[in-house]
């Protein structure tokens, strides 16, 4: 019989183990997600500051893995795992597997602070970003026709919480825009007068870099009007800004790239999982004693010799998916497993236009070189060809005429008659 292998998430590492077992005899894959698409999520920032559309960074999965013949793909949501009947339980039915990998990645961390999301976006998905950019388009707006010096100063402020690459990447290009972009467009303003701010807890932003790297990213985020508070916890968020201690900084537009945790799913499964609730996994990505469970991705606790763990990266998850796959195909001709080892490839984060860090073992470059490498690599990762194309183009047109793409502001409300349906509803409660 056909063995059964389900698989939870279609992010790097989900799509990546099913395009191993695409097609192999014996197997039956079934992919299942929220969303039914894949998502490019290094390039997520840029459809939240509108240098690329959503279509420019997330591809059906039915398109991406249409020459499988023996993969399935449900949109649907996992609610929990009964690791005894080798069952998962999903808001549409039962599902039972031989082999389950668990690719669901992670979620913002507001620290117990879940009531900042309201006025703190995070940005891990498509609907996110459009809410990040619905809302710094919408304060340059506002900006624009108000007479109030004070609700201007406001509205003309941005607060990026954490100094990682999101927030580094998002504060540089909220700056460069309004500095090279928006000043073109606006008459009552000049949005080169925006005051930008990254709030890190640490002792310097970019901390998994090299402490020189970091430096020099952060002279780069100066000079585009990016002030960078270190060592500086905040302590509250409101519609109004953000609180740092003694501090309060009036802000109309925060956004958290502080930290994150893992998705709930661990929790269902009676398994050992971290501070953050990521999974445990073996050496060979598979859950301690469930060999038929392997964790792949931002969803993996995987330790290195060192004690540290892998870093949440779409290379690892890459890698972890291609292993997990070829792990089962050996699981099926009788063969041991091997070992999973990750080869680094690096980290890098952008500024701006021309200004970029890479590191690389002992290599570290910056400026306009590490610049074009970072665009050649996130490039040659994009989900297919079109993708490649349309990307270059729009990079290619932005670098010569600093001109962004979807400035729009798209409301959320979507209704023309919202007071009818709302009247609606009372009336259905009533009876």
């Amino acid at each position: 019989m056909k063995k059964h292998v389900v698989i939870v998430g279609g992010g790097f590492a989900g799509i990546n183990a099913a395009k191993v077992l695409g097609n192999k005899p014996d197997i039956e894959i079934t992919i299942i997600d929220r969303k039914n698409y894949h998502l490019f999520q290094p390039l997520l920032y840029q459809v939240a500051m509108a240098a690329l559309g959503e279509g420019d960074i997330a591809a059906p999965l039915r398109n991406m893995l249409a020459n499988y013949s023996n993969i399935t793909v449900f949109k649907g949501i996992v609610r929990s795992v009964d690791i005894g009947k080798k069952t998962i339980v999903t808001d549409f039915r039962e599902i039972t597997y031989d082999y389950l990998i668990l690719a669901c990645g992670v979620q913002h961390h507001y620290f117990g602070n879940n009531q900042w999301e309201e006025f703190a976006p995070g940005l891990k998905t498509l609907a996110q970003a459009k809410e990040i950019r619905r809302r710094v388009m919408e304060a340059y707006e506002r900006a624009e026709r108000t007479t109030d010096f004070v609700e201007r100063k406001k509205l003309l402020t941005f607060i990026i919480v954490g100094g990682g690459p999101t927030g580094v990447e998002l504060a540089g290009s909220i700056g460069e825009m309004s500095r090279y972009t928006l000043s073109k467009f606006y008459r009552n303003i000049d949005p080169k007068l925006t005051r930008i701010f990254i709030v890190e807890a640490a002792p310097r932003i970019l901390g998994s870099f090299s402490p020189d790297l970091a430096s020099k990213a952060t002279r780069s985020l100066e000079k585009l009007g990016v002030q960078v508070w270190t060592n500086s916890m905040v302590s509250n968020v409101d519609e109004n800004g953000v609180q740092i201690g003694n501090e309060r900084i009036e802000a109309a537009t925060v956004l958290w790239a502080a930290g994150v945790t893992a998705t709930g799913i661990g929790k269902t499964m009676d398994v050992d999982t971290d501070r953050i609730g990521r999974i445990i996994v073996d050496e060979d990505l598979s859950i301690p004693q469930h060999p038929e469970i392997f964790v792949g991705g931002d969803l993996a606790h995987f330790q290195l010799e060192d004690g540290k763990t892998l870093p949440g990266l779409a290379p690892v998850a890459l890698q972890q998916g291609r292993a997990i796959g070829k792990n089962i195909l050996l699981d099926l001709k009788g063969k041991t497993r091997k070992l999973f080892r990750y080869h680094d490839k690096g980290q890098m984060a952008t500024i701006g236009k021309n200004k970029a860090i890479v590191e690389f073992g002992s290599l570290k470059f910056d400026g306009i070189f590490a610049w074009f490498t970072w665009l050649l690599v996130h490039i040659y990762f994009l989900t297919s060809f079109r993708h490649r194309v349309f990307v270059l183009m729009q990079w290619g047109w932005s670098y010569f005429t600093f001109s962004y793409g979807a400035r729009l502001i798209v409301n959320r409300e979507w209704r023309f008659y919202p007071e009818a349906c709302s009247s609606s509803s009372v009336n259905d409660e009533e009876e």
